[in-house]
C-alpha cells in the first residue's frame, strides 16, 4: 500500500511542527540552524541541480553529520518546501499602495518577477506541483497577484484564468530558457555560437530549407541581435499579447 502522500510543512498544526533548535555542530562554521539549512539547501541546488542534491550531500556542505540536519527539518520533503519558499522571496511584488498605477505595468512585473526567479533558480520548476507551494514569500506574491487582477476588474470566475495565462506562460518560457542554457553550458558552447552552428548547418542543407521556408525564415529575421537580445523582444511582445487579450475580455463583459 502507498504511504500518506506529502502535504505541505505549512499545514503541519504548531505542535506537529519541529521547534527551531540552534546549536554548535563539531566541525561546523559557527552555531547550526534552520535557516543556515535552508540556505545551503538553495545554494546547492543552485549550483548542482535536484538530481545531485541529497542530505548527505547537505551534510557534507554543512560541515556536519548527516543525521544532524533531522534535528530542523523532518525529511527531504519539507526540505525542498522551505527551499522552495525561500526562492519564492527573491520575487518582487508591485507597489500596491500606488493607486496611479497602471495594472497593465503591474501584470508585466509580476510576470518577469516570476520568470526570473525561474531561471535564477533552475530547479523550482521540477518542485511547482510537486509541493504546495504556500509559504509565507510565495503567498505574499500570490496576494499581490490577485490584488493586481482584482485591479484589472475582470469578473471574478476569470480572475484564476488571467493568473493562468500570465503565470503558465511565464514558467513556460522559463523553463526553455533554462533547457537552452543548461545544453549549451554542457556542450561548452554559447547559446549565440548555437544558434550560428544551426545556422551553418541549415545553409548546408538547402533541401532543408526549402521543405521549412518559413521556419528558415524566422530563424534568419533575428538578424545581428544576440539570442538573449532576440528572446526579450520575445518575451515583451508576448507579454504585450496576453495583456491585450485581457483587455478585450473586459471589454466583453463591459467593464
Amino acid at each position: 500500500m502507498a504511504g500518506t502522500p506529502h502535504t505541505s510543512v505549512w499545514l503541519a498544526k504548531e505542535g506537529e511542527r519541529k521547534a527551531p533548535k540552534r546549536k554548535a555542530e563539531p566541525g561546523g562554521e559557527g552555531a547550526l540552524d534552520r535557516d543556515r539549512i535552508v540556505s545551503a539547501t538553495v545554494r546547492l541546488l543552485d549550483a548542482e541541480g535536484l538530481a545531485k542534491f541529497s542530505m548527505r550531500r547537505l551534510a557534507a556542505e554543512l560541515g556536519v553529520t548527516a543525521m544532524s540536519v533531522y534535528w530542523y527539518v523532518d525529511n527531504k520533503d519539507e526540505l525542498l518546501e522551505l527551499a522552495l519558499d525561500r526562492a519564492s522571496g527573491d520575487m518582487r511584488t508591485p507597489d500596491l499602495s500606488d493607486e496611479s498605477a497602471d495594472w497593465r505595468d503591474q501584470v508585466r512585473d509580476l510576470a518577469m518577477e516570476y520568470r526570473s526567479m525561474l531561471v535564477a533558480h533552475p530547479w523550482v520548476a521540477q518542485l511547482v506541483g510537486r509541493y504546495l507551494n504556500i509559504g509565507p514569500q510565495a503567498m505574499t506574491f500570490a496576494d499581490a497577484a490577485l490584488k493586481v487582477v482584482r485591479r484589472i476588474g475582470v469578473p471574478q470566475d476569470g480572475a484564476s484564468g488571467v493568473l493562468n495565462v500570465v503565470f503558465q506562460f511565464a514558467f513556460g518560457f522559463a523553463t526553455t530558457e533554462v533547457l537552452i542554457k543548461e545544453r549549451c553550458r554542457e556542450a561548452g558552447t554559447t547559446e549565440d555560437e548555437y544558434f550560428e552552428q544551426v545556422m551553418g548547418i541549415v545553409a548546408d542543407q538547402p533541401e532543408f530549407a526549402e521543405t521549412h521556408k518559413e521556419a528558415t525564415e524566422l530563424l534568419e529575421a533575428r538578424g545581428t541581435r544576440s539570442v538573449a537580445e532576440q528572446r526579450e523582444r520575445d518575451f515583451a511582445y508576448a507579454l504585450d499579447l496576453m495583456i491585450a487579450g485581457i483587455e478585450v475580455m473586459r471589454e466583453r463583459a463591459g467593464l
